[in-house]
């Protein structure tokens, strides 16, 4: 897919501008607010996921986070924890193992914080059984795991429900709950309507690099399906 042309501003913590020859939309999104991004498949919730990350830049425009400039001074915006389709790991080794090795990248936390963050998100620490081995749920479990292990205050969770089994879903929707309540800053797709509904303070319809508050008739279509 053709990456938007863009601008987006994200500040205290959140708001972004996007900008092309049809559009100009301003978003604030509030400290402790969840927001939830829905629209088809292609239709670019990723790319702005990945945009905001800084993992990919715009065809044209720029990104700001907290008024850094992406690729200025910053290439990846600090204390932000991502989820994004699924996340990378090295298959043979454990998942404490590839939590430790994110870990030393920043070098902010130290075991026991790692141990503390596993089991809060429903995994053994002690289990040595290499990744490649994980169930799906066991895999979503630890890609929330990495995305918090170090207090971020903003996460972005892209389809952290996909395709899960009804208890670890239900595990995982948990956790976000908690740290709504722990005043995270949240943006978060899911296939699932009602999750969005259920979950977020505001939500947002991606269509064509386009992106706008959802309305009833949007609201509709996609509890339709």
């Amino acid at each position: 897919m053709k990456k938007p042309k863009i601008t987006y501003k994200l500040l205290n913590p959140i708001s972004w501008l996007t900008k092309s020859d049809e559009n100009n939309i301003n978003i604030d999104i509030k400290k402790g607010s969840t927001v939830g991004i829905v629209g088809g498949n292609g239709s670019g919730k990723s790319v702005l996921f990945k945009l905001i990350c800084g993992f990919i830049s715009p065809d044209s425009g720029e990104v700001y986070i907290r008024n850094e400039k992406l690729g200025d001074k910053v290439d990846f915006p600090e204390n932000v924890g991502v989820f994004i389709n699924e996340p990378g790991y090295i298959s043979m080794y454990s998942g404490i193992d590839n939590l430790k090795f994110l870990a030393e990248i920043n070098n902010k936390i130290d075991n026991d914080k790692i141990i503390k963050t596993m089991e809060r998100v429903g995994l053994n620490p002690n289990n040595k059984v290499k990744v490649e081995n994980y169930s799906l749920g066991m895999k979503q479990k630890l890609g929330i795991a990495q995305a918090i292990m170090e207090d971020q205050d903003i996460l972005i969770l892209d389809e952290p429900f996909n395709a899960l089994d009804y208890k670890t879903y239900q595990d995982i929707k948990e956790i976000i709950k908690e740290l709504q309540a722990e005043g995270r800053t949240i943006l978060l797709t899911s296939h699932n309507f009602e999750d969005i509904e259920q979950i977020c303070h505001n939500i947002y319809v991606i269509d064509n690099g386009n992106l706008k508050i959802i309305d009833e008739e949007s609201i509709n279509i996609y509890k339709k399906r």
